[in-house]
């Protein structure tokens, strides 16, 4: 600098220090970016010389680096303006100066943080063009004035990340906006940042209209114990997210380390944010004026502030060393040589004169920081080496990854962890819930899922709160976030779902179909009655599929119980609904609906995931007409009541999701009417049905309807089953659907038990051909019809085995590995103890040889030898 500049470096040669204003050019006509960029190479220059002299303190230097990117910053946010609109005023926009530009406290390599903001009313901005989108170009436009580089450097850096929310709001905000943000959704950090806040640059009245709209968010009158805990909390995480835990040595970071710039800074503006709010006299920017301030207020000894401020001043003495060689931006001490080269620019002998400089200083600042908030009890902790110490202890291979998502939640990341009391309820339940997810089988996916579902919960105090109350209920949580990704989604999605499992029984085998109907009624309208079911349904699915993550119960119970509350959904939603209907258009007379399970549902056998097969049908004279105020004749009044009944059975409310409903296997499939007559019905399955609608047909089974309706229904399918249909060659029709379906319906992964050769589906296939060929074993339940076909010698004695073994793995996987991929050895041991086996190994060679059993039979029965 001093070869680019010689005629400042003649005037420092001969012992003038030039005033400040000096440094300044007076050619207007040069590029507004260009000046800046040699006034500041002039201004660094001159304030190191006065600096490394001794003409000039620690406050002159800082003072001239701020007042310098102040004038920087307004003359950026003028030229933007001028450029884009010659001639209009330079209203409507201002740069709020934050951090140590705010305080007049800026260092060498300092970035500055400002927020832009804007006044759509005022600012100027060319035609048709929206007041916000002139904003962003101004704001863009004043970035690029102040960071590009050339032959001559720059002007400063620019970092906007301080601004409200900055991964979603553009770079400039209007002034309502971030007032809005500031008085409802604004982090305890951002208190402590707006304490050295000041409008800085451009129309300067407009900024302190925004900082006096925001003052009450800043300095609070009354402090309750919510926001003292907030206050204690931002110790604990500038302490965590700072400090690091760094020796004190070469290669020391002397803003960040334990005993650092920031101890010093976040020990006055923690004592600031809680007495400030009833003492203006507190609200000082400045790092040693706020030690003084609070000294003389009597709310810090004054022999601690003392040795506070002189510690701070030597750190940033120090630091101006580091960053004047070679314009460095940096904090940390150089190591080896360097440091002697930092020593000797200070005017000490080398790095151990330096080091034993500043030895005490760094003691002193860790000491009473750490006097802020001591560690409690068995609290988690927010400083770093100590944090990844609990976690290791807890059962956390990586902590690294484990301490980032803490410090996620803490920093109020999250929605449902923005309000003090979340972060309270979270300090109070972390202990017993890190200590449960790393006994957990698999820490790190238990964390990672938990990250995932507090990014999506709105509310998490009572979720919380729970936890901490039943330390149980948490051990239980680790298993679910361990191995089931589909439940942990459910509970994203409604964590109520875990006062479920607070009753002992709600890991016992659910009710009968008549007892869980009579807990799904009630509702003052039949919109509550629809939230109520889903509610019901949501707690009985997910404590189903937690007794399996448990190891608890057998999933072929499970399964049924799956099937259990699915009837029982649709017997009260199809009730409400006929009520409901009936209110405007009556009944038919001498009819009624029925409904028929296909399928999974049909059999009593249902997965966490599985979908309702279901065929409308209804009894009486099609040619009928309802009695209500808007009579309809039958067919269309049954078609729209099936059509409310599917979308009761699967429209989301409120309360979340429930089934899909699939329609068709009904008569003429999609090509149908959804609601037949049972006449139709039944003439349909005797004349035109396909081979596959009467393998379909074979898994039917009634679960809507009066005891009458259900005896016809099932005596037309028994009959049809029988023998009374169109003859056709089974076999051949059977097997070419097999094919067809296979080509079009690929297996998930190597492990889908139910689509792989040899899977389920196959296995199914193999049974209905020989159904429909015998008359014998027709029974809707698969495991029923297998084990009848083996006592009459139609079926190995293998497929019942085979039958178990396919349908838990399908229903265990759906719940840990939906994607039918080998989960994690934690999980692999979950499954292999589903399946009543002693390892993974084994529950591969057995699925490999009940593939090759099943698939055997469903060749042999396929091509039956003579």
């Amino acid at each position: 600098m001093l070869e680019r500049e010689p005629e400042l470096a003649q005037s420092l040669a001969g012992g003038v220090l030039p005033a400040l204003r000096t440094i300044e050019i007076a050619d207007l006509t040069m590029p507004p970016a260009r000046r800046l960029r040699l006034e500041r190479r002039r201004l660094a220059l001159r304030v190191a010389i006065g600096d490394l002299s001794g003409r000039e303190d620690l406050s002159a230097v800082t003072r001239a680096l701020s007042d310098f990117a102040d004038r920087a910053l307004h003359t950026a946010i003028l030229t933007a303006i001028e450029e884009r609109t010659p001639g209009a005023a330079p209203i409507g926009f201002t740069g709020i100066a934050l951090g140590k530009q705010g305080s007049h406290e800026l260092n060498y390599s300092s970035d500055i943080d400002p927020i832009l903001l804007f006044d759509p009313a005022t600012l100027p901005h060319r035609a048709r063009e929206a007041p916000e989108e002139a904003a962003v170009r101004i704001a863009k436009r004043v970035v690029e004035i102040l960071q590009a580089r050339d032959g001559d450097g720059y002007v400063l850096r620019v970092d906007l990340r301080l601004r409200p929310s900055p991964e979603i709001t553009p770079i400039a905000l209007s002034i309502d906006a971030a007032i809005s943000y500031y008085e409802s959704l604004a982090l305890p950090w951002e208190r402590a940042a707006f304490i050295r806040a000041r409008a800085a640059a451009g129309d300067i009245a407009l900024g302190e209209r925004f900082l006096a709209a925001v003052q009450p968010f800043v300095w609070r009158r009354a402090l309750d114990f919510g926001a003292i805990g907030e206050i204690r909390g931002i110790s604990r995480r500038i302490r965590d997210h700072y400090a690091q835990g760094q020796a004190f040595g070469p290669g020391y970071d002397l803003k960040r380390g334990r005993g650092g710039i920031r101890e010093v800074e976040f020990f006055a503006q923690i004592h600031q944010l809680i007495h400030g709010g009833r003492d203006p006299a507190l609200r000082v920017a400045d790092t040693r004026g706020a030690l003084a301030a609070l000294a003389a207020a009597g709310w810090v000894d004054p022999d601690e502030a003392v040795a506070l401020s002189d510690s701070y001043t030597l750190l940033r003495t120090i630091e101006h060393r580091v960053q004047m060689i070679e314009d460095r931006q940096t904090h940390q001490l150089p190591t080896g040589e360097a440091l002697d080269g930092v020593a000797k620019l200070h005017g000490v002998a080398d790095a151990g004169a330096l080091l034993d400089l500043l030895r005490p200083a760094v003691t002193a600042t860790a000491r009473s920081y750490d006097a802020l908030d001591p560690e409690e009890g068995d609290a988690l902790s927010f400083e770093g080496d100590r944090l990844d110490t609990q976690l290791a202890e807890a059962g956390f291979v990586e902590t690294k990854l484990a301490a980032q998502r803490i410090e996620q939640w803490r920093g109020g990341g999250y929605p449902a962890l923005r309000s003090p009391a979340a972060r309270a309820a979270l300090e109070a339940v972390l202990p017993g819930l890190i200590a449960a997810l790393g006994g957990a089988p698999d820490p790190q996916g238990a964390i990672v899922r938990l990250d995932r579902m507090l990014a999506r919960l709105s509310s998490a105090v009572n979720f919380f709160r729970l936890l901490e109350a039943r330390p149980a209920l948490a051990r239980l949580l680790g298993l679910i976030l361990s191995h089931a990704e589909t439940l942990a989604e459910d509970l994203a999605r409604r964590p109520e779902l875990i006062d479920g499992l607070i009753d002992a029984t709600a890991l016992d085998p659910v009710e009968d179909v008549a007892m869980l109907a009579g807990e799904m009624r009630g509702g003052a309208d039949y919109q509550a009655q629809l939230d109520h079911v889903r509610r019901v349904v949501g707690e009985k699915r997910f404590a189903l599929g937690t007794q399996i993550i448990a190891g608890v119960s057998d999933p072929l119970i499970v399964s049924a119980g799956y099937a259990r509350v699915a009837e029982a959904a649709i017997r009260v939603l199809a009730t409400a609904t006929i009520a409901e209907f009936a209110l405007a258009h009556g009944h038919v007379p001498c009819s009624e609906l029925v409904i028929l399970a296909l399928g999974r549902m049909g059999g009593g056998a249902l997965t966490h995931a599985s979908d309702l097969d279901l065929i409308y049908l209804f009894t009486g004279d099609y040619l009928a007409e309802s009695d209500g105020a808007k009579p309809l004749g039958a067919v269309l009044y049954y078609n729209r009541l099936a059509q409310r009944i599917s979308a009761a059975l699967s429209v989301p409310t409120a309360s979340g999701p429930l089934y899909e409903v699939d329609t068709r296997l009904r008569p003429s499939g999609t090509q149908g009417p959804l609601s037949v007559s049972l006449d139709g019905f039944a003439r349909y399955q005797r004349e035109s049905a396909w081979t596959w609608e009467h393998m379909a047909l074979a898994r039917a089974r009634c679960v809507f309807g009066s005891a009458h309706a259900e005896a016809a229904v099932s005596a037309i399918v028994g009959a049809v089953l029988r023998g009374d249909r169109p003859r056709r060659d089974v076999v051949a029709e059977g097997t070419k659907m097999r094919a067809d379906m296979a080509a079009h319906k690929p297996p998930l992964g190597p492990l889908d038990a139910k689509l792989l050769p040899g899977g389920l589906v196959d296995l199914e296939f193999a049974v209905h051909m020989v159904q429909l060929q015998s008359g014998q074993g027709l029974d809707p339940n698969l495991r029923r019809a297998i084990a009848a076909l083996d006592a009459a010698g139609l079926a190995p004695a293998a497929m019942l085995p085979a039958h178990d073994l396919l349908t838990r793995l399908l229903v265990t996987l759906r719940l840990v590995a939906p994607d039918a991929r080998a989960p994690g050895p934690a999980t692999q041991a979950l499954v292999a103890q589903a399946l009543g086996m002693t390892d993974w190994p084994a529950v591969v060679a057995s699925l490999e040889t009940t593939r090759q059993e099943v698939s055997a039979w469903l060749k042999h029965v396929e091509e039956p030898t003579p």
